[in-house]
């Protein structure tokens, strides 16, 4: 079966959980900013898609090459056989990056792909210049940095963030591979309880509940690539039916999700019923300042308001200070807290044992994290 070489993309920040995912499925990576680069071949393509919590996308690398000219452009992308990727209807729009290189103007870069593309393919499929463009969608991606050209095609379609669960949200919602990336970051194990205390559409319980179970994220939704026609239908099929043998519906979980406002309670718990999870997790309105625990060895993974998203600073940092109020008295837990406020330590009352930097969207923000000196049972 063919190898490809590709190219998992994500959030940048998170290169080393994407990395530590494809590895645990048994790849070798090799890592750069934003991306983690793997070999595979349309089965293995077809699994990541399924199963990586953390990536935004995979693609394939169709060519790389260097070029200093449109001409040299041209040449390196029509040298591909095109014709084995896409069939004669093909819809492929071609988006373009450039970065420190000659050929900077992005629309030019994007317009010089696409006419190659065209010429290979109306000469392969006698076309006579006119591709109707009516099929299936092959997004392809001409990115340049200082000179390399690197051309890509998506192979996921809409973001793998979009599970399928989340029909409703509230105002400031974190992409669902955001959450994950969150509870992997907990390190939690699941016999420990685990709780967020402003859960919003309850987007980090379910994903922590996601993974307790041992649930495929992708299980709920289907790729671009499904519909090309050198994709074997079987394929998706197996690798479904697969993951569903692999749910552990054994485990006892112990996920709580927390918030002031009932209405995104109800919407919480429509979105965990839609995620296959809505026995694991018990929502309940509580503000953050009433909520206390005799439970030990929790972890709490909270992304509260923060100025920017809702909200003033000054409620926001009344928020921080309730919460650091409450969380001291809790030294076996560990908490993590994702803001963009760099006064966040300060409302809260204590130095984070660490703080780690990741972007939540465009926005810079900081992982908080306070490790709890765990009780041995």
């Amino acid at each position: 079966m063919q190898k490809f070489k590709l190219m998992a993309t994500m959030s940048a920040g998170l290169e080393a959980l994407v990395a530590k995912e494809l590895k645990d499925l048994g790849y070798t990576v090799q890592t750069e900013n934003g991306r983690v680069f793997f070999e595979g071949t349309v089965e293995d393509i077809y699994r990541t898609n399924l199963w990586l919590r953390v990536a935004d996308r995979i693609k394939i690398v169709v060519t790389e090459f260097k070029a200093t000219t449109f001409e040299e452009l041209f040449q390196g992308v029509e040298s591909v056989a095109w014709e084995d990727l896409l069939p004669y209807d093909a819809e492929f729009p071609v988006n373009g990056r450039s970065k420190n290189s000659t050929l900077h103007s992005v629309p030019t870069v994007q317009s010089i792909t696409k006419k190659a593309i065209v010429e290979r393919l109306a000469e392969a499929y006698h076309a006579r210049g006119y591709l109707p463009e009516t099929g299936n969608r092959f997004v392809l991606e001409t990115a340049i940095d200082k000179n390399q050209v690197m051309v890509t095609l998506d192979t996921t379609g809409d973001s793998l963030f979009k599970r399928g669960y989340r029909t409703e949200k509230g105002g400031a919602p974190l992409k669902e591979t955001m959450a994950a990336a969150l509870v992997l970051l907990a390190h939690w194990f699941t016999d420990n309880p685990f709780v967020d205390p402003v859960t919003g559409s309850g987007t980090i319980p379910i994903e922590a509940a996601l993974i307790g179970r041992n649930i495929a994220p992708g299980l709920n939704r289907e790729f671009d690539i499904t519909a090309w026609d050198w994709f074997d239908q079987e394929i998706g099929k197996r690798l479904k039916a697969e993951a569903r043998s692999q749910i552990n519906f054994d485990e006892e979980l112990d996920i709580q999700g927390f918030d002031i406002d009932g209405s995104m309670i109800e919407i919480a718990k429509s979105n965990a019923e839609l995620a296959g999870v809505g026995d694991d997790i018990t929502f309940t309105q509580l503000a953050v300042k009433d909520w206390s625990t005799d439970k030990l060895n929790g972890i709490l993974v909270a992304n509260p308001p923060y100025g920017e998203r809702l909200g003033d600073e000054e409620q926001a940092r009344q928020l921080y200070a309730e919460m650091g109020h409450i969380y001291i008295q809790m030294p076996t837990w560990s908490k993590y807290i994702l803001t963009s406020d760099e006064g966040f330590e300060m409302a809260f009352g204590a130095q984070a044992t660490k703080k780690r930097k990741l972007y939540n969207g465009a926005l810079k923000v900081d992982l908080y994290q306070y490790w709890g000196k765990k009780i041995r049972n």
